[in-house]
């Protein structure tokens, strides 16, 4: 595989919106480099709010719930070093640790890789790992590896425990590509007729369908232009369960798709269709579905 432009990894290696650490980018000088050992640093801090309770015997209080709404890596670290000030290296119990989500974990990943000047990027797709015959909406982090020549997906969510939980017979510092299909992948397979759109969306939620797909290739399209945003974060023309997505609408998402797929190629015109188009532009204030309101992005 040939080794993408210098101009896109260096993109990738630099700070941005989410990604930038700010005050606290001291934390990360300490991190271990290698991917394993950052990945169970973010694990030590963080614990998935929907995991908490069973699996780690932790019940969060609405207070405590309110983190998984928060977007900028800044201000996760203030979280966590609110609740416990020592050196992010020192893992908290699970009671300890901040409530995120899936992207939390992708989003702190991308920061810290980047910090050690290794090129990263989120991604917002579908996981196929979790049980069952789902896709489960999900976020991994995507690496540069110099010895490989290629990109790499981690997934910095799963721990040992969890590891015990889902059916993962993989490396989850390498995830292979037809266990994790971002959203793009999930899009082109879906309209090729090779995918049932009602095996992708949340179960635990009991929603699927072509419209979670579309809404997942949007969010991934605005990650690779280094605008991570909350997996409940709508705008534009991301449709709802209730939306039919027409002809025209549908063109439009095949060419996301087709450009999310080879970002490395085709990154000036992801964004020049991206920031061209308002149905795909992320603007100052998304609406945040969860609270049902809307929200500025930083």
């Amino acid at each position: 595989m040939a080794v993408p432009g210098l101009d896109i990894l260096s993109y990738y290696t630099q700070p941005a919106v989410m990604t930038a650490p700010g005050r606290y980018a001291p934390l990360l000088a300490p991190l271990p480099r290698d991917i394993a050992g950052l990945a169970a640093v973010g694990q030590g801090l963080m614990i998935h709010e929907h995991m908490a309770e069973e699996g780690y015997g932790v019940t969060l209080s609405e207070a405590d719930r309110a983190s998984v709404h928060t977007r900028p890596v800044e201000q996760m670290l203030a979280q966590i070093m609110a609740r416990d000030d020592r050196p992010l290296e020192a893992p908290r119990e699970p009671a300890g640790r901040l409530a995120v989500n899936c992207r939390h974990f992708t989003v702190l990943m991308t920061a810290a890789l980047r910090a050690k000047r290794i090129p990263a990027r989120a991604r917002c797709g579908f996981g196929g790992y979790f049980g069952g015959d789902t896709f489960e909406d999900h976020w991994v982090c995507e690496f540069w590896n110099a010895g490989l020549e290629r990109w790499v997906l981690v997934d910095a969510q799963i721990d040992e425990r969890q590891r015990g939980w889902f059916p993962i017979d993989f490396d989850v510092t390498d995830v292979p590509r037809d266990r994790f299909l971002v959203g793009g992948q999930a899009w082109a397979s879906y309209r090729a007729g090779q995918a049932d759109p009602d095996k992708f969306g949340l179960s635990l939620i009991k929603e699927s369908g072509d419209w979670w797909i579309a809404a997942n290739l949007m969010r991934d399209a605005a990650a690779l232009l280094n605008v991570e945003l909350l997996p409940w974060d709508v705008w534009g023309a991301m449709p709802g369960p209730d939306d039919r997505i027409d002809t025209d609408l549908a063109a439009l998402f095949d060419r996301l798709a087709e450009l999310t797929l080879e970002p490395d190629a085709g990154l000036a015109a992801l964004r020049e269709l991206v920031e061209g188009d308002e149905r795909l532009r992320v603007p100052s204030r998304v609406r945040n579905a969860v609270r049902g309101r809307l929200e500025a992005i930083g």
